[in-house]
């Protein structure tokens, strides 16, 4: 065994079962009793047995487990302060009567204090890393950089902008790329291929090939869309991409949602020369009453990764990645008429690593293993609703909460212990945005950011 170096690690961690492993055929490896040494934000050594360093910080994990941390694939962090106002809506009425019109009234600090609200739930319920998709970006990205998360962010664009919204969403991608120690990562943000016309698709996949970024679009949403996209053009929303030049040749692409994706689709997705992905956030589309959900199953086949995300929390209600987890295993299983699919062990490596695969992430997080960045979180499994364990994934998946995460560390960072936030003030900005919530709820001017006719 290599001899630990005279200097101390920053941080281990002792005594925990750790998730060593989950791949995508269902096979998990845990380790009970095991340590982790982190040094300079990436793991040095995991497993039993391991030689540990002098610390400047310990922690005694026992009756927790270790896993990496969450990542949201898709969300609109903001939004959280639009949670609970455009409930029991069709999709349409909610975003021309209700959201769009509130957005139009958004200003900086509301956009501030609402990335606070949301990472501080974030952080606390174990997730690590977000892709977030909205406006005023630059300050998300302060907000990311003063509390200690790590995200992939994209400043959203219509093509009603006209092409300063374009040159915008580039503009931030290049200014923040590598930002916050490394910890920003960042795409190009195209709203979707109802919002964002052929001429600006075609643009944004020219700007992502000179630039190397990747892509981050809504797009086939629901099956409406896909449907109403083949009446216009002869085509589906992914076809549209594949046209434009955004799913062909080298692009990365994150697709949000694709529960419209039809089979005509598949070979398409598949073709895709880059790393194509889709996120999916089911308690969004029961809430909508979609009628399909995305097809992990036949992705899956295809070989393309679907990672977990909540969408924002005013159609979600919550940003608890937790819960898209287990409603994921649930609603796959009711789509298939399969209860063999989508086991606890599958839905644990989709919360993992085909999740940081889907963000760009992969060789980086997703995983506990030596050389990977130290995002990491404790879990709890010492309460009622836990026990009796008989079968640790199914436990992690249909019995833990959100709630049961007690520590959260991001890059070596620890940003809450012991369910202790440190590097936010919910208090504070639950205050500052409660005073702030009359201006920003007003729809008597009439105006709407946008209009949606999918």
């Amino acid at each position: 065994m290599t001899p630990s170096p005279a200097a101390p690690a920053d941080l281990v961690i002792t005594g925990c079962t750790a998730l060593l492993h989950a791949d995508a055929d269902g096979q998990v490896e845990f380790a009970e009793d095991a340590s982790i040494a982190v040094r300079g934000g990436i793991i040095e050594a995991i497993g039993v047995g391991v030689e540990l360093p002098y610390a400047v910080e310990r922690i005694d994990a026992r009756g927790q487990l270790a896993m990496p941390g969450l990542i949201n694939c898709h969300t609109h962090a903001p939004m959280v302060a639009l949670r609970g106002i455009a409930e029991d809506l069709p999709t349409e009425e909610w975003f021309n009567d209700v959201v769009w019109p509130i957005e139009s009234n958004l200003t900086d600090i509301d956009v501030e204090l609402g990335a606070r609200l949301a990472c501080a739930e974030m952080i606390r319920g174990g997730v690590t890393c977000f892709a977030d998709h909205y406006f005023s970006m630059d300050t998300v990205a302060a907000v990311v950089e003063e509390c200690g998360i790590r995200a992939h962010l994209g400043e959203a664009y219509f093509s009603s902008q006209g092409p300063g919204g374009r040159e915008r969403s580039l503009e931030f991608a290049l200014r923040h790329r590598g930002g916050a120690d490394g910890r920003i990562t960042t795409a190009l943000a195209p709203h979707a291929p109802y919002t964002v016309d052929d001429a600006d698709l075609a643009a944004t996949a020219g700007l992502a090939r000179e630039h190397g970024l990747p892509v981050h679009i809504h797009a086939a949403e629901n099956r409406d869309q896909t449907d109403s996209s083949l009446a216009r053009h002869g085509l589906t929303p992914i076809e549209v991409l594949a046209r434009t030049g955004v799913l062909a040749g080298d692009l990365d692409v994150l697709i949000a949602h694709g529960t419209g994706i039809i089979e005509r689709d598949l070979p398409v997705l598949e073709r895709g020369g880059g790393r194509t992905a889709v996120a999916t956030a089911p308690r969004g589309y029961l809430r909508f009453a979609w009628p399909t959900t995305t097809p992990v199953r036949a992705l899956r086949e295809i070989g393309v990764p679907v990672g977990l995300a909540t969408d924002g929390a005013a159609s979600n209600g919550s940003l608890d990645v937790w819960e898209s987890m287990a409603l994921t295993s649930l609603i796959q299983k009711s789509t298939e008429g399969d209860p063999r699919w989508l086991t606890s062990r599958q839905a644990l490596h989709h919360a993992t690593l085909q999740s940081a695969r889907a963000v760009g992430l992969g060789e980086r997080i997703g995983s506990l293993a030596p050389g990977r960045k130290a995002d990491i979180i404790l879990v709890d499994l010492t309460g009622p609703h836990t026990q009796p364990v008989h079968d640790l994934a199914a436990t992690l998946v249909h019995s833990a909460r959100a709630s049961d995460v007690r520590t959260t560390i991001v890059d070596g960072r620890v940003l809450m212990r012991d369910r202790e936030l440190l590097t936010l003030d919910v208090p504070g900005v639950v205050r500052e945005l409660g005073e702030r919530l009359p201006a920003l709820v007003d729809r008597s001017h009439g105006r709407r950011i946008q209009e949606y006719d999918a």
